[in-house]
């Protein structure tokens, strides 16, 4: 979607040359931080007393807090949950007495089940000043969305909180030079953008064949916490420019539908099938009827796809389908094979295990992991198989036709065309701030 002309473009420039245009632009700009501050700056009076042992004061008060804990009366530490240790020994080795412990782990009952306390997870003590430090509170950061409070201040408390997550809008354009990932930090634009856009281009992108010169842009939402990036919410609009063609995706949710991205007539974005059933390293054998085997070698076809990734890798199904033959196949050791409809049907060869609950006759998900990579039956090393039946006939996975998924029905078209109007209209406003503000960059540099 070509969004600016040259000539609007030649025109915002002669604009931005203009000494008055600028100089009013500083005017209105000052007047409106002075808003800002003031709305922003106003005191605004929140509850003492919330029931739940946090101690909040009004917000008007100079006081930091911390998960509602005002940190100056308190030596803080942050740690991480460590191999072997449970909610009991880190509670006993920050010198709480044993029968504090058992009387607030059956406080717990109801409200939190100790036993989800991770290893790697951050806790915070907070300790009195007092000549004989004590344990005041306790918290466990139970996920990026939320943490559990524990207080032992006077009597004891249990409480899980919600963070308070901004959700803003973000615009981004990136053109590819050395690797999506990197140019994405190049940009100053969040990595996690990278795993949102591979998931919607998944059925129609290879993201490990991206080319110099491919770029994209997206209007995507933002999830933070006190400043630090927590996820990517909702990608609003992308537009993928791949060798040369353009992909556009819209999201757009259909009442009792997962699906959710659509191009810009109204097509799903999905596909039957994913693209790739792993993250994989490098192809170490392609589909060919005239292959010299690694070990026998003999020449004889390899109607597959070697993916060379590390052992352990999780291998995902790459569409619904019905677990048809599960087991060890000799020279392809451990074998899950998925019939996906009358037409298609895949094997994944050598595995190292199995996914959970993987067995003959049960029905599994796009993208549900069915097994691990290993090198199990006749192999050289760690690896996956992979292998695709077309009405029987095997096929290259690589050049197979995607059979496309049912798009939006004929009585939404219009509900989704004024959507997409909006997402459109979003895209201008954000694009145009892009605009202004790299080339009043490159004017105060000039």
């Amino acid at each position: 979607m070509q969004i600016f002309t040259q000539e609007f473009k030649d025109a915002l420039r002669s604009i931005f040359l203009n000494k008055n245009f600028l100089k009013w632009s500083a005017i209105v700009a000052a007047v409106a931080l002075v808003v800002v501050l003031f709305f922003t700056l106003s005191p605004m009076e929140v509850s003492r007393d919330r029931g739940d042992g946090i101690e909040v004061v009004s917000a008007a008060d100079t006081t930091i807090y911390e998960y509602g804990i005002p940190i100056a009366l308190y030596d803080v530490e942050e740690h991480k949950v460590g191999k072997g240790e449970f909610f009991s020994t880190i509670l006993d080795k920050n010198g709480v007495p044993a029968k504090r412990v058992y009387d607030l782990t059956q406080k717990c009952k109801g409200v939190f089940d100790v036993r989800q306390i991770r290893v790697g997870n951050e806790y915070h003590t907070y300790f009195s000043k007092d000549s004989v430090p004590s344990l005041h509170y306790l918290v466990y950061e139970r996920d990026a969305h939320s943490f559990v409070v524990f207080g032992l201040k006077d009597s004891l408390s249990v409480t899980i909180h919600e963070k308070e997550i901004e959700t803003t809008l973000h615009y981004a354009e990136v053109t590819i030079n050395n690797s999506l990932w990197v140019d994405l930090q190049n940009a100053g634009v969040t990595p996690l953008l990278a795993l949102a856009l591979s998931d919607i281009y998944a059925w129609s992108i290879d993201f490990f064949g991206l080319q110099k010169g491919d770029s994209f842009k997206a209007l995507y939402e933002v999830m933070s916490y006190k400043g630090d990036i927590l996820d990517i919410g909702n990608v609003k609009y992308a537009e993928f420019t791949h060798a040369g063609k353009g992909y556009q995706a819209y999201h757009y949710v259909l009442d009792g539908q997962g699906n959710e991205y659509w191009n810009e007539k109204g097509e799903s974005m999905r596909k039957a099938f994913l693209k790739a059933p792993l993250n994989y390293k490098r192809i170490s054998s392609g589909f060919t009827y005239a292959r010299r085997h690694p070990i026998t070698r003999k020449v004889q076809p390899h109607t597959g796809i070697d993916y060379a990734a590390p052992a352990g890798t999780p291998v995902v199904s790459i569409g619904d389908g019905v677990v048809v033959e599960k087991g060890y196949k000799g020279a392809g050791g451990h074998t899950v094979k998925i019939k996906h409809n009358s037409v298609y049907t895949s094997a994944y060869l050598h595995l190292s295990k199995y996914g959970k609950g993987i067995a003959v006759g049960t029905r599994v998900k796009q993208g549900q992991v069915i097994g691990y990579v290993g090198s199990t039956g006749r192999s050289t090393g760690p690896h996956l198989d992979f292998r695709v039946w077309k009405n029987g006939t095997p096929i290259n996975p690589l050049t197979m036709k995607m059979p496309p998924a049912v798009p939006v029905p004929k009585d939404k078209m219009g509900d989704f065309e004024a959507a997409k109007e909006q997402t459109q209209k979003a895209i201008i406003h954000f694009a145009a701030m892009e605009y202004f503000n790299k080339s009043v960059k490159v004017l105060v540099e000039e």
